[in-house]
């Protein structure tokens, strides 16, 4: 015990209980700088790499059909809908048509390059094709109801060190809260309840670290079962960023569930035989 200036008997902290508390304030300072050591290396540029079949939503396999989605019988209906839709020249599933981000799981596909800053709460995923950007939270924050849904969703990640050798090799994410309208490439369409959830598990390659693997599970009320595919890009180090507008050069024009095209003087064109024109009914007829 001692005395305050007041007068007052207070207790001393005995000599074991503050060496407690200074090796724990220790563990956990040096736990923060294990983490930020540890914490891979991704910088840089990451390209898609081509499996040979285009930028498809499964790069191991050919467009449409071939990608072989777990449709539900009642999408499966919607997906040869927009097969045949996209046979006549319209794509009425496409919102990228008008310029509208391809939103996730879809944005992975990287149709342009893509950055990667790794800090000790948040990674972040700079996407020049559209100019996405995706934040995954490694604060150990909780999932939370009163999120604004948006096209690449809300993330949060956890580091795993599998093979406890200290050095954090893969990022595990979950992501929600992704709004519509939505697609996987060519007329694979997404439920339109927006309830999509996409987990990832983000890694570098064991034997080539620059080479990233994301492994992708897409889970939605529009598939029988989680459909699971891996994306695979290579880091380059010609960093050559470029700017991506979608509006520059977009020749395509969405009007109602049609699908026009602009001529390089900038007039209207069908985009297939006998297409009708858009409906006029709000313009006034001109005048003789």
């Amino acid at each position: 015990m001692r005395r305050s200036p007041g007068g007052l008997l207070i207790p001393c902290p005995s000599l074991t209980g503050a060496i407690a508390l200074v090796a724990t304030l220790l563990t956990i300072a040096e736990a923060v700088a294990l983490d930020d050591h540890f914490l891979p290396d991704w910088r840089g540029q990451w390209l898609r790499v081509d499996g040979g079949h285009g930028p498809q939503f499964d790069p191991s396999k050919p467009a449409g059909r071939g990608q072989r989605a777990p449709l539900t019988a009642e999408y499966q209906a919607v997906f040869e809908a927009n097969l045949t839709s996209l046979a006549t020249g319209r794509q009425p599933y496409n919102p990228q048509l008008g310029c509208l981000p391809p939103g996730m799981p879809r944005a992975m596909i990287l149709y342009e390059p893509m950055e990667v800053i790794v800090t000790s709460d948040i990674t972040y995923l700079m996407l020049a094709f559209m100019n996405d950007l995706r934040r995954i939270y490694t604060d150990g924050r909780e999932w939370s109801e009163h999120v604004e849904p948006s096209f690449v969703g809300y993330s949060i990640g956890k580091w795993v060190d599998a093979d406890r050798s200290g050095q954090y090799a893969a990022l595990e994410v979950e992501t929600r809260h992704i709004k519509g309208p939505r697609s996987l490439g060519v007329g694979i369409p997404l439920h339109a309840d927006n309830k999509t959830i996409v987990k990832e598990r983000i890694y570098l390659d064991n034997a080539d670290p620059e080479i990233m693997h994301d492994e992708v599970t897409t889970i939605d009320h529009a598939f029988i079962r989680p459909w699971t595919v891996m994306m695979t890009y290579r880091r380059s180090h010609n960093l050559i960023w470029t700017e991506f507008v979608c509006a520059e050069g977009n020749n395509h024009v969405v009007i109602g569930t049609e699908t026009y095209f602009l001529s390089p003087n900038r007039n209207l064109m069908p985009t297939r035989k006998d297409q009708p024109p858009p409906d006029l009914r709000y313009f006034n007829p001109p005048h003789n």
